[in-house]
């Protein structure tokens, strides 16, 4: 059986909208879909004289319950065929979405959910999964596109090539078209070069222009029905993307590239995206052999 697609659940519409995208991937890829919904038990505001442990933990389950029987639903409505499994359990939602990200074929969840505060952005949930999940682990915003293109960010890192081969395949299942960034700045070249006044533009890139090509030609040998648009930009590699993921129906990152520390999990670069991508993003992290 293929491995699931994990959906973290909390009764949140941006949850059910997480739902319902991830049904619609499980069909493209003939997975089950789990849904988990977790929870732990207040430790004040309970007195015992009112409610005992065991009535408390009972009330928070009915509610999960409920809670993953309504996305189940979401996802029958969306994809009538697709195999649902759902799970409540007591544990810190973000730990129990990490646990079962071990064998899934990838977590997705809401960019916020009942506990985010007006205005946030994005939960810590998610934040907390992206960085710490071994799958790849998607964040999907309010309004789902089902056009537009695939867009990948490409730095020639490890978790770079493991974000291209992900977006490759996604592109090829859905027949959109992908856009591959690679984004360089003045920064980022002064150590090749003496001084940035004395840099040749042309040839810095020619030279980003030549990775991505490498990067890219035996994805694209292996995919050959994905139509691949190259952008080579001399930007940040945030605003790079955001600009190109403004019509983008997925966006694929590493989770840190080229500039990350060692033993960072999550890098600048993937993380601001986290909070700002305006389409779903897809936060791809490297296999374990390249950890």
């Amino acid at each position: 059986m293929s491995a699931p697609i994990v959906v973290g659940v909390d009764g949140s519409a941006s949850a059910l909208t997480a739902v319902q995208w991830a049904a619609e991937e499980a069909a493209r890829h003939r997975a089950p879909l789990k849904l988990v919904h977790a929870f732990l038990l207040p430790v004040r505001g309970y007195p015992e004289i009112v409610l005992t442990g065991h009535e408390v933990r009972e009330a928070f389950a009915q509610q999960g319950r409920r809670w993953v029987d309504e996305a189940a639903a979401t996802a029958r409505a969306a994809v009538p065929d697709v195999e649902v499994e759902t799970s409540v359990v007591v544990d810190r939602p973000a730990a129990a979405l990490i646990a079962a990200s071990h064998g899934a074929r990838s977590v997705v969840l809401g960019s916020r959910g009942l506990g985010g505060f007006s205005g946030l952005l994005v939960g810590s949930v998610a934040v907390a999964v992206a960085a710490h999940g071994k799958s790849p682990v998607v964040v999907v915003r309010d309004g789902i596109r089902r056009d537009g293109p695939v867009v990948v960010g490409v730095d020639g890192s490890p978790t770079s090539e493991e974000a291209i081969a992900f977006a490759f395949a996604e592109a090829s299942l859905t027949g959109a078209p992908l856009t591959a960034v690679i984004a360089w700045t003045d920064f980022l070249v002064d150590s090749a070069y003496d001084s940035r006044f004395t840099v040749d533009w042309s040839q810095v890139e020619d030279e980003q222009q030549r990775l991505l090509a490498e990067r890219l030609a035996g994805w694209q040998e292996k995919y050959p029905d994905v139509r691949v648009d190259r952008v080579v930009v001399h930007d940040r590699p945030v605003r790079a993307l955001l600009d190109a993921a403004k019509d983008a129906w997925l966006l694929v990152v590493g989770s840190h590239g080229q500039g990350g520390f060692a033993g960072m999990l999550l890098g600048s670069t993937s993380q601001a995206l986290v909070h700002h991508a305006p389409c779903p993003l897809a936060v791809v992290r490297p296999t374990t052999a390249q950890q």
